[in-house]
C-alpha cells in the first residue's frame, strides 16, 4: 500500500463531488466521478478504500439501472467482512438493486442486514435509511401497516431537511392514502414536495407528484389529479424512468375517464399499450371499463 496523503485527498474530493452530483440528480456525472475515485483507490492500494469506492460506483450504477454486474462484487464485500461500514453500504446497495428489479423479498433481506450493521456503527443517518429501505420492501409486498412503522422510525431518526427526508415523508404519506387517512397523507406528501422544491432538483419531485395524482383521484379531485399527473409524466419521460412513465399513463388515463374525457383517456391508455404492452391491443378498451387504481401499487 502506498502511503500517499495527497492521493487520499484526491480520493475524498472525488467522492464528495460524486455525492454532490447525486444530490443534484446528475447521476451520469456521479458515476464518472466515483469511477475515477475507484482508480485512485486502486493506485493507493488500500483494500478498504477500494471496497468503499466500489460501493459508491455500485450505488450510482444501480440508480441508473446498470447494477447487474455490481451485485456479485458487493456480495464479495459482505463475505470478506473487513469493514462494518463497507458491509453496510454493500448490503444497502444490494437491497436497492433488488427493489428496482422487483425482487422484494431479497431486497428486504439485504435491507435488514444494512440496518443491523448500521446499528453496530451507531450511524443514525444510515439506520434511518435502512428503516426506509425495509419499509419500501414491505410496502411493495402490500404489508402497509408494517411498512408504516418502519417509515415512522426512519423519520423520527432523520430530521434534517433533505432529499432523503422528503422521500421518507412521501413514502409514509402514500401509505396513509392507502389507509384512507387522507388528511395525514396529503399533509405528508405536500411536505415532501415543498421540501424537494427547496433542496432538490426537479426529477426528485416525481414520486410525490405521482402520489398526489393518486391521492386526488381517491378523493374525487380530478382536476388536481390531472395537474400533478401531467407534471409527473413530463419528469418521468425526461428522466427516462419507464416504471414512473407507465404509472403516470395509468393514472392520467383514469383521471381523463373520470372527468368524462373518453377520447383523452383512450389516448393515454393507447400510449401505455403501445409503449409497454404491444401484444395486448385490447388493453385500452379494457382499462376504460375498470377502476385502474385497483391495478397499481406506485411503490412496487
Amino acid at each position: 500500500m502506498v502511503d500517499d496523503s495527497g492521493s487520499i485527498r484526491v480520493f475524498e474530493d472525488l467522492r464528495e463531488r460524486g455525492r454532490q452530483a447525486v444530490e443534484s440528480g446528475r447521476l451520469e456525472e456521479a458515476l464518472a466521478l466515483y469511477q475515477q475515485s475507484a482508480e485512485v483507490a486502486e493506485a493507493i492500494g488500500d483494500p478498504k478504500l477500494q471496497d468503499l469506492a466500489l460501493c459508491n460506483v455500485a450505488a450510482a450504477a444501480i440508480s441508473l439501472g446498470r447494477g447487474d454486474g455490481e451485485v456479485p462484487r458487493l456480495r464479495e464485500i459482505l463475505l470478506r467482512n473487513e469493514s462494518i461500514a463497507n458491509c453496510c453500504l454493500a448490503a444497502y446497495n444490494i437491497a436497492r438493486y433488488y427493489e428496482l428489479t422487483k425482487d422484494f423479498k431479497k431486497s428486504l433481506f439485504y435491507a435488514r442486514i444494512a440496518r443491523d450493521r448500521s446499528e453496530v456503527l451507531g450511524r443514525i443517518d444510515w439506520i434511518a435509511s435502512s428503516y426506509n429501505q425495509i419499509g419500501n420492501a414491505l410496502l411493495a409486498e402490500s404489508l402497509i401497516e408494517e411498512a408504516c412503522r418502519h417509515y415512522e422510525k426512519a423519520l423520527a431518526m432523520y430530521a434534517e431537511p433533505s432529499i432523503r427526508r422528503a422521500l421518507m415523508l412521501d413514502n409514509l404519506g402514500y401509505c396513509r392514502v392507502l389507509q384512507s387517512r387522507f388528511s395525514d397523507g396529503y399533509s405528508l406528501i405536500y411536505q415532501s414536495l415543498a421540501m424537494l422544491r427547496r433542496v432538490g432538483p426537479r426529477r426528485y419531485q416525481l414520486s410525490p407528484r405521482l402520489d398526489l395524482c393518486f391521492a386526488h383521484l381517491e378523493t374525487g379531485r380530478y382536476e388536481k389529479a390531472r395537474n400533478h399527473g401531467r407534471v409527473a409524466l413530463a419528469i418521468a419521460e425526461a428522466a427516462g424512468d419507464s416504471d414512473a412513465t407507465k404509472n403516470a399513463l395509468y393514472l392520467l388515463g383514469e383521471t381523463a375517464n373520470l372527468l368524462g374525457d373518453s377520447f383523452g383517456a383512450r389516448r393515454y391508455f393507447s400510449r401505455l399499450q403501445q409503449g409497454f404492452f404491444p401484444d395486448q391491443p385490447y388493453l385500452p378498451s379494457f382499462l376504460l371499463a375498470i377502476d385502474v387504481r385497483k391495478l397499481i401499487n406506485l411503490k412496487a
